[in-house]
């Protein structure tokens, strides 16, 4: 006889032998809405010549299979997470006799801008320390759904994209070593950038700062941060100007000056690209 899994959140047993589907009209018109949860102890065989109609983030919490797609082949062992995008071929199938795996599925009329930001396009493979952030997202994610029947499909959507992001963090701190050479290396820029964005400096002085060259900084930024180190900069100059903005009645010009930008036409021309509003159209908004 095979028994179900069970998890324990909140008091609650999480059935992990079981597939829920929720009533998705209800939340059409969110950004991210869950389309389907579920899990086994005992996953089979699975060919999607056509891919699947909804996004996947799977999970294996034990046992072992293999992945397929794009001709290639991937093992999947315990604490393995895998992304697959929906409508992309793939199978996958168990190499043991018993392999535990849980599922999120997941769609929305913002979800292929999100995950194209996050540069989650194709199918991603991640193998971590610890899956616990990600089972207790699933388990609340589960427990929303079968505790509420009028407003858990609301509460899913949160959690659903909460559950993308946190499978993007643990994705990105593989990217750069797990996460210690991250810490190592981008600290030392971070807090120099926020004690001196005022002043101009240049991206060899935050180099020299980490202890790396240039272009590796740079690549670890746009892995960490998904922006260059000038961006990120100007970016927190914009932080700056947008507090002197709602918070003072001090010139333009003078915002500009001391959020770090010494020409107040050039301010004015990055204002609006980022914010698609003039400086003076920003205070009038919050001022209302």
């Amino acid at each position: 006889m095979i028994q179900c899994c069970l998890t324990i959140f909140g008091g609650m047993a999480v059935v992990l032998d079981q597939n829920e589907y929720p009533y998705i009209e209800q939340v059409k018109h969110l950004p991210v809405y869950l389309t389907g949860i579920g899990g086994t102890e005992w996953q089979g065989h699975i060919i999607r010549e056509e891919g699947y109609y909804w996004h996947q983030i799977l999970l294996c919490s034990g046992g072992s299979g293999v992945l397929k797609y794009d001709n290639t082949s991937v093992r999947i062992s315990d604490n393995c997470l895998f992304f697959l995008p929906a409508d992309y071929p793939h199978e996958y199938y168990p190499d043991e006799i018993k392999w535990d795996t849980r599922y999120v599925a997941f769609d929305g009329y913002a979800c292929r801008d999100i995950l194209s930001e996050l540069n989650m396009t194709g199918p991603m493979v991640i193998k971590v320390a610890d899956t616990c952030s990600m089972k207790k997202l699933y388990d609340k994610i589960f427990v929303a759904l079968k505790s509420d029947k009028v407003y858990g499909n609301y509460t899913c959507s949160g959690l659903v994209y909460s559950y993308i992001l946190e499978f993007y963090r643990l994705a990105s701190d593989i990217a750069v070593k797990g996460g210690a050479e991250k810490s190592n290396i981008l600290m030392p820029a971070l807090n120099y950038i926020d004690n001196n964005f005022r002043n101009d400096f240049s991206v060899a002085v935050l180099a020299e700062i980490s202890g790396v060259s240039q272009q590796y900084l740079c690549r670890i930024f746009k892995q960490t941060m998904n922006l260059r180190p000038n961006e990120y900069i100007t970016r927190r100059r914009l932080i700056e100007a947008k507090k002197l903005l709602s918070e003072s009645d001090i010139p333009v010009s003078d915002v500009a000056a001391q959020s770090g930008f010494s020409d107040t036409g050039y301010f004015c021309t990055v204002f609006r690209r980022y914010e698609s509003i003039t400086p003076v159209e920003y205070r009038k908004i919050y001022k209302n």
